[in-house]
């Protein structure tokens, strides 16, 4: 296998599970150590940890760090136990909460979860990583939207535009790092299969997230390596020349309005 991003380093947020943790794999398949950031060690899935499980998988090193991406303090922790591998090359604030909401009946607490964690914890994990990287004289940030992101979705009103904020500061990210050699960019996943979109009771398994399915041209949810493999190009040198983008990865039910 080519190892597209041989011998860096990459902080991955919100990845014991899901999306976060085939990240946190394909990147270690592809020759990246990986510190694996989240506020639980054991994955919702079930199975060994991930760190666990890139050591048992690659010759990578990898080391688990307790995360809570609404705190900064604990972002700049985890991106400093990068220093333990060489220093960060790769950030992907990939960690986020979303939760089905009555947009009359929703309060404040749950809008400030959302955010606290989708928005503020972009923020300020790109800031801890875009630090060092500026010093290391480049990288990359890859930040995880949403197709909600893209077009408000009625049942998720404060993800909607969390996801929506989320890209447009990937977008000034690229701008205000360009020229320190730091590239940014973002992407949009459509329903991927995980355990957070299982327990979501409007999502995957039920009679609407069939009709949803149905509607999709390629015809089938997305896997959570789908977006891992996006996530790697946009890490890798092979979008060297790719700063400020969106990577759609929805089996095209965006186009069709």
């Amino acid at each position: 296998m080519d190892q597209l991003l041989g011998d860096r380093t990459a902080v991955v947020t919100g990845a014991t599970s899901g999306i976060g943790r085939a990240i946190a794999r394909r990147f270690a398949a592809h020759g990246a150590d990986v510190v694996v950031a989240d506020l639980r060690e054991q994955p919702r899935e079930g199975g060994a940890p991930t760190h666990e499980r890139i050591a048992d998988e690659t010759d990578r090193r990898a080391r688990f760090v307790e995360c809570d991406v609404r705190d900064p303090t604990a972002l700049e922790q985890a991106v400093a136990a990068a220093d333990g591998f060489g220093g960060v090359d790769v950030m992907v604030n990939n960690a986020g909460v979303f939760r089905a909401e009555s947009f009359l009946t929703a309060d404040e607490a749950e809008f400030d979860r959302v955010f606290e964690t989708n928005v503020k914890g972009t923020y300020f994990g790109s800031q801890a990583a875009a630090r060092r990287m500026v010093n290391r004289g480049g990288g990359s940030i890859v930040n995880l939207s949403s197709t909600a992101g893209l077009y408000g979705v009625g049942d998720y009103v404060a993800y909607s535009a969390s996801k929506g904020a989320v890209r447009l500061m990937t977008y000034a990210l690229a701008d205000a790092l360009g020229s320190d050699g730091v590239r940014a960019n973002v992407v949009h996943p459509g329903v991927v299969e995980t355990a957070m979109t299982r327990e979501d009771s409007r999502v995957v398994g039920t009679d609407a997230g069939e009709a949803f399915r149905d509607r999709i041209p390629l015809g089938a949810f997305g896997r959570p390596e789908d977006v891992a493999d996006a996530a790697l190009y946009l890490a890798s040198d092979l979008a060297r020349y790719v700063t400020g983008e969106s990577l759609v990865v929805d089996g095209g039910i965006h186009s069709t309005g």
